[in-house]
């Protein structure tokens, strides 16, 4: 069975991310040809403040404009 798990920062709308899901589930068969029932597919939304990059958080970078 198929598990595809992704992390983004929060902030995209229900229907981006659903489309991200349904994206994700048809790779994953085509490419595989896994049997679409075993597919699971789980986002996981951070906010921009629990993650950084080059110690500096999102919400930093965002602040600053870079």
């Amino acid at each position: 069975m198929p598990f595809v798990d992704v992390t983004l920062i929060e902030g995209r709308s229900p229907d981006k991310l659903r489309a991200l899901m349904h994206a994700l589930h048809e790779a994953v068969v085509s490419t595989i040809d896994a049997d679409p029932v075993g597919v699971r597919v789980v986002i996981r939304e951070v906010p921009a403040t629990h993650w950084s990059a080059n110690d500096q958080t999102i919400a930093e970078r965002r602040a600053a404009g870079t």
